[in-house]
């Protein structure tokens, strides 16, 4: 409309004027300033001016009709233009439509209408209405800084409760810490109380111990208080029979001197022609009574008071019997005289004497096979023959021994190692010998005789050979020959059907090697002197022990072995001789005579049989010789063979059965019942485990 035109050129013209250029302010009157002061500056249009140019007219001009517009739009577009009317920041945030205070924006819209044609139509509504306005900033300032308050007063709490859940956390770690310590407190002491617990325990075992350790000593100091008790009574019982022992020792030495006076009687039968056979068998009989008491006593450790005055009485006995034969000598002496006239008659009673039983006692009058010169009446000692026989034996044995003698005592390593090698490659296979294959049994003879022949043989994985040294074949022999004795008193003693292969292979070698035969006979006949035979004699001045290792016990720390030990050892060494003399090797040259053979099997069994026996080992030997050797020479001698035996039966075995006790009847009774067995049959069998053919193609 034109009127609101003016309006706003009155407006710009206020503007412009010097009070337009004042300062007015909408709360002078609530601050009571003086009206005049603000007179004084420069008039200024209000603040909510521009807002209600922007706003409030132009919702007025569209109400008006269209002629009425045009003019009034000249003006409002010169009222829109920045020079006329300036638009502050203040005033258009202040009068902004889109306020928050404002609920519906439809609603505010009319009732900004109604405010603005209510201002236009007055001032004081415009001044109504700018003191609401400025009540409202006044009022959104407020709340802003209450809202700006609360969110400082939320950052604040929210600080505070970081700043609370940070010492909550705090303390948590703290508890937790705290907890973590006194669980660890609680486990240090529950470990400090175990330990007390098992410190005590352990003191308490402690002291168990040291308890119990007491009383073991005591029961020790008692167990050793009454050791020694019964060791002192120990040794009073064994000083007591050392005692005793060396009694009986000496009554034996007493008892072996009279049996000498006793044999030296005999140069009196020869002279007187006294007939001493009943004195020297009882005498035989009381050395053996008293040889076994002491054996049994030497057994059993500590010989009894009953034992040394049952030797006492057999010494006094034997001190009669010697009275008694001097008695005899004496009257026979006497008699010698009284009878001279008689001479001729009594000589010829006695030459009929001998011609009587002349025809039974060929075979055992002569060593050197069937027939011969008869001897009257049994020896005690061997023939010269034989003895100087074995004597050259036993110093060819002495001297092959000083012939290596440089070997065995060494000191050179090499010269050790050689004979180690040597020792092994001869024993080795002896040791192998057994029941094997006649094939496995040549082997071991080769190799054998490839030693003695100086090849090299392999033995432990090495080449050895007798001539690494000069010396070597003299030990070789030696050590082989002590071997095949050895064998036999070990392995034939426990195994009887082992003396044919060893046998077989010693006599093969002793075929090629003659020496090794002697060495083997020096051996055997020092470890069983009954395979001469030979019964050693008790000299002057002999130890005990010595002259019981020349009966061929083994005596060790003064202790003699077992009577059926030395038995077992003595059947094996005479059972391995009867073997030998009887076998040849049966790949040698068959033309060779045997170098040992059957011949001296009947040499020893006649002398054996002119030879007085002795208690339990006559038996034995003449039972082992006759069970492997009697069908080789029933074979050989025939009927001579069978008159030895009868021989045997009817004259020899009283004698044995008179010096045999009761407790050493066992061999006799063996031997007897075999022998009347075999003469029952007139046959003696093939010996157990013999070599036949059928070995040596196996």
């Amino acid at each position: 409309m034109p009127s609101e035109g003016r309006c706003w050129e009155t407006l710009q013209a206020l503007r412009s004027s010097d009070k337009g250029r004042l300062c007015y302010h909408r709360d002078w009157l609530l601050r009571g300033e003086d009206v005049l002061e603000e007179c004084m500056s420069l008039p200024k249009l209000s603040s909510y001016s521009g807002w209600v140019i922007d706003h409030v007219l132009p919702h007025m001009q569209e109400n008006q009709p269209v002629s009425e517009t045009s003019p009034s739009s000249t003006s409002a577009s010169a009222l829109d233009q920045p020079s006329f009317v300036s638009k502050s920041p203040d005033t258009s945030s202040a009068f902004s439509p889109a306020s928050p205070a404002t609920p519906n924006g439809t609603k505010d819209k009319d009732e900004f209408q109604h405010t603005e044609s209510m201002v236009l139509q007055s001032s004081r509504g415009i001044k109504v209405e700018g003191c609401i306005r400025m009540y409202e900033l006044v009022h959104r300032m407020k709340g802003t800084e209450g809202l700006r308050q609360w969110q400082e007063e939320q950052e604040r709490k929210v600080r505070a409760l970081s700043e609370m859940a940070s010492e909550q956390l705090k303390r948590f770690d703290e508890r937790k810490e705290l907890k973590q310590h006194k669980e660890f407190q609680d486990l240090r002491e529950v470990m400090e109380k175990s330990s007390r617990e098992a410190l005590g325990h352990q003191e308490k075992l402690k002291a168990e111990h040291r308890h119990r350790a007491k009383i073991l000593n005591l029961k020790l100091r008692e167990a050793e208080q009454q050791r020694v008790k019964q060791a002192e009574q120990e040794r009073l019982r064994k000083e007591e029979g050392q005692v005793r022992l060396r009694a009986l020792y000496a009554l034996q030495e007493e008892m072996l001197q009279l049996s000498q006076q006793l044999d030296a009687s005999e140069q009196h039968r020869a002279l007187l022609k006294v007939d001493l056979a009943a004195f020297r068998t009882r005498g035989n009989q009381l050395c053996s009574l008293i040889s076994g008491i002491i054996r049994t006593s030497s057994e059993s450790g500590c010989p009894t008071a009953e034992s040394q005055a049952e030797a006492e009485r057999a010494l006094q006995e034997m001190r009669d019997l010697l009275t008694n034969l001097g008695q005899e000598i004496t009257r026979a002496c006497e008699d010698k005289k009284r009878q001279d006239e008689e001479e001729a008659q009594v000589k010829l009673q006695e030459t009929q004497m001998q011609q009587g039983p002349e025809a039974h006692k060929e075979p055992l009058a002569s060593s050197q096979g069937p027939g011969g010169k008869q001897i009257e009446d049994l020896q005690v000692k061997v023939q010269d023959s034989t003895m100087q026989w074995y004597q050259q034996l036993q110093d060819a044995s002495m001297q092959c021994v000083l012939t290596f003698e440089g070997l065995t005592n060494s000191k050179d390593s090499q010269a050790k190692k050689i004979k180690m090698d040597l020792q092994k490659a001869a024993t080795i296979p002896v040791s192998q010998i057994s029941t094997i294959a006649g094939s496995k049994l040549k082997e071991i003879f080769d190799k054998i005789h490839s030693l003695l022949s100086g090849k090299l043989v392999q033995s432990g994985g090495r080449s050895v050979s007798v001539t690494l040294n000069p010396q070597g074949l003299d030990f070789v022999q030696y050590k082989l020959a002590e071997k095949f004795v050895k064998q036999g008193e070990e392995e034939v003693a426990s195994h009887h059907e082992a003396a044919f292969p060893i046998a077989v292979v010693a006599s093969g070698i002793w075929e090629l090697h003659p020496r090794v035969g002697d060495l083997i006979l020096a051996h055997l006949h020092k470890k069983c002197p009954y395979s001469v035979p030979f019964y050693p004699t008790f000299k002057e001045g002999m130890a005990l022990e010595d002259y019981q290792r020349m009966l061929g016990y083994q005596v060790t720390d003064s202790k003699v072995e077992q009577q059926d030990n030395f038995l077992k050892r003595m059947s094996g060494m005479i059972r391995l001789y009867a073997a030998i003399i009887q076998l040849r090797w049966p790949y040698g040259n068959r033309q060779e005579i045997h170098p040992h053979g059957l011949n001296h099997g009947w040499r020893w069994l006649a002398q054996i049989l002119n030879m007085e026996p002795l208690s339990d080992v006559t038996a034995t030997l003449l039972f082992d010789f006759l069970e492997v050797c009697g069908n080789a020479l029933m074979k050989q001698y025939q009927v001579q063979f069978w008159k030895m035996l009868i021989l045997l039966k009817e004259d020899y075995f009283p004698r044995i059965e008179a010096i045999t006790s009761s407790g050493q009847m066992g061999s006799f009774i063996r031997l007897k019942q075999f022998l009347e067995k075999c003469l029952q049959h007139k046959d003696i069998p093939v010996p157990k485990g013999f070599l036949t053919s059928s070995f040596w193609r196996s």
